[in-house]
């Protein structure tokens, strides 16, 4: 899948044109971009340019969001780098230099909710009175009587709820990041792990141990039985801690990127008296861990 920006973006007449921020490119995104050859989306999210005080916390990265889009058999995704001044846009302006001047749309594929230009004024209804290019207006999408939304997939996410998050989805919640070395608290205890740093822009399953699949090699996924939290049982003096424990595994991943798809939570974060406690209910997660990756 070619990746480029507006300013960038070629004169193609005939694209048929996914809309929309698409933030984890879940199912109902999915059926939005269902049968377009492009993609446009918006780089950084809207909202952290017109209301920077309620910038969510992201399901996906632009590389991500690319990933997952790529998937989909889509050709070409074009991002909008969305700053103060394209804010400023009319929508009748963002019709007229963007869906039809630069990329020469034939056909516009949205969402219901979808807004655009400046005070989010336009709507559905004035893209789909415009004869220039025909105008397909999808649904909100309902799976087992919950809405489909980034929104609330975001909210399962930080509550820890990601086997829901992962229905709603359509593919695991995914965590990545570079390995940094920790205070080895892990290998004294027999369960040497990975040390996470967090990216603060990006969404994190709420505190508790999880059952992950970790991809230190892309082709042969382990099972993680995954940590996030402040290790109440020890004084650390760190923030919030992500370390994943990854199955029959014994190399060295310092400076390395981990990927970890999120599968279901195990139990949350708790304090133990003693050490022996704690390895003891260690070696339970790590053995439903192994179950239930076995079963993904």
């Amino acid at each position: 899948m070619k990746i480029t920006r507006l300013g960038d973006v070629e004169q193609n007449e005939g694209r048929s044109v996914a809309v929309g921020t698409f933030d984890g490119v879940h199912l109902g995104h999915r059926e939005v971009i269902a049968g377009s050859n492009s993609v446009l989306t918006f780089d950084p999210h809207p909202v952290s340019v017109v209301a920077p005080q309620h910038t969510p916390k992201l399901l996906t990265s632009l590389s991500r969001k690319a990933e997952l889009i790529a998937s989909l058999g889509v050709e070409e995704l074009i991002v909008i780098p969305f700053d103060a001044d394209f804010a400023m846009r009319s929508a009748d302006e963002f019709v007229e230099h963007v869906l039809d001047g630069a990329l020469g749309a034939t056909q516009v594929a949205i969402g219901e909710n979808f807004r655009f230009g400046h005070k989010a004024q336009g709507d559905p209804r004035l893209l789909a009175a415009d004869g220039r290019f025909a105008t397909v207006v999808h649904p909100l999408l309902e799976v087992d009587g919950e809405i489909v939304s980034s929104s609330h997939i975001r909210g399962l996410v930080l509550a820890g709820e990601v086997a829901r998050a992962r229905n709603l989805l359509g593919a695991p919640f995914q965590l990545r990041g570079e390995v940094v070395h920790g205070d080895e608290r892990g290998r004294e205890l027999g369960f040497p792990t990975a040390n996470l740093v967090p990216d603060e822009t990006l969404a994190c399953p709420g505190h508790g141990v999880y059952a992950c699949l970790s991809y230190e090699d892309p082709a042969h996924p382990r099972p993680a039985a995954v940590s996030i939290g402040v290790r109440p049982t020890f004084q650390t003096g760190r923030g919030e801690l992500i370390e994943a424990y990854i199955l029959d595994f014994n190399g060295d991943l310092y400076g390395q990127e981990l990927r970890l798809d999120f599968l279901q939570r195990l139990r949350g974060e708790r304090r133990f008296d003693t050490h022996e406690a704690l390895i003891e209910q260690m070696h339970s997660d790590v053995e439903r861990t192994r179950e239930i990756a076995q079963g993904n």
